[in-house]
């Protein structure tokens, strides 16, 4: 017979472990709640998922900032999902995919000093990054970028005019180091994946990145982004932000319905 000591801790253990998920999980639960209903929070986040369909560990990332997303009141939360093309020479080409998301994340690695780039990660702000499956950090990144005293006046109005998306900004002042980035974002897609690391899975996405563009920042402009054939008004929305061309700062962002 096991002494009782032995006999209690055995089974206080595994009741420890179970009890410190139960609050780890409650806690993250309730600054997502935070973060989606805050809207007196003295900054922003502009949040930048890269990822990829033919990335075995990308769905976790994906599920997350789909956590972040649904039912989000908080209006100064920007969230973006670059779709990167190196994963699509392992069996499956991810529809979303671009190169110049790949640029897009290689620039960062430099802005950051980082000495590779990988999927999934996130970047908040153009300042922060850390692996984008790891809600603790993720969280964490934002609730910090929330926090953050910000004077963004920036005001932007999208309408759609023929085949592309016409953005107006203004309220900013001129300023030479930074430029002006329009990202057309698709709100909800899914795709069943018959190939790669992935294989047999139905993967849903939000905040689709389709296209990006950028243009040295005015005190007031227009930026036009081309729309793709599968555009469909009411399912979109453009996130429009400043960037520091020298150290990727991400210093204003808005966002609009098209």
């Amino acid at each position: 017979m096991k002494p009782f000591k032995e006999i209690a801790l055995f089974i206080g253990l595994p009741l420890l472990f179970i009890a410190m998920a139960a609050f780890s999980h409650i806690n993250r639960q309730q600054m997502v709640s935070r973060i989606q209903q805050d809207s007196t929070t003295r900054g922003f986040a502009v949040v930048e998922l890269f990822t990829s369909e033919g990335c075995w560990s990308c769905p976790p990332a994906d599920a997350l900032i789909e956590k972040l997303q649904r039912d989000n009141n908080n209006s100064q939360l920007y969230i973006m999902a670059f779709h990167v093309d190196y994963w699509d020479h392992q069996g499956w080409k991810d529809r979303f995919s671009k190169s110049a998301f790949t640029d897009r994340q290689k620039q960062y690695a430099a802005w950051l000093r980082l000495s590779t780039i990988y999927t999934p990660q996130v970047v908040i702000n153009g300042q922060t990054e850390m692996v984008g499956s790891d809600e603790s950090s993720v969280l964490s990144g934002i609730r910090s970028a929330l926090q953050e005293a910000s004077a963004s006046n920036l005001t932007i109005r999208a309408t759609v005019a023929g085949k592309e998306a016409v953005i107006s900004y203004t309220g900013i002042a001129a300023d030479a180091s930074t430029h002006i980035l329009v990202a057309l974002v698709q709100k909800n897609a899914s795709s069943q994946v018959a190939a790669g690391e992935n294989a047999g899975k139905q993967l849903t996405h939000v905040q689709i990145v389709r296209a990006l563009e950028q243009q040295p920042l005015q005190a007031q402009g227009q930026v036009s982004v081309g729309l793709p054939r599968d555009f469909r008004p009411g399912a979109w929305e453009v996130v429009a932000f400043v960037q520091q061309s020298a150290t990727g700062k991400i210093t204003q962002a808005a966002k609009a319905d098209l």
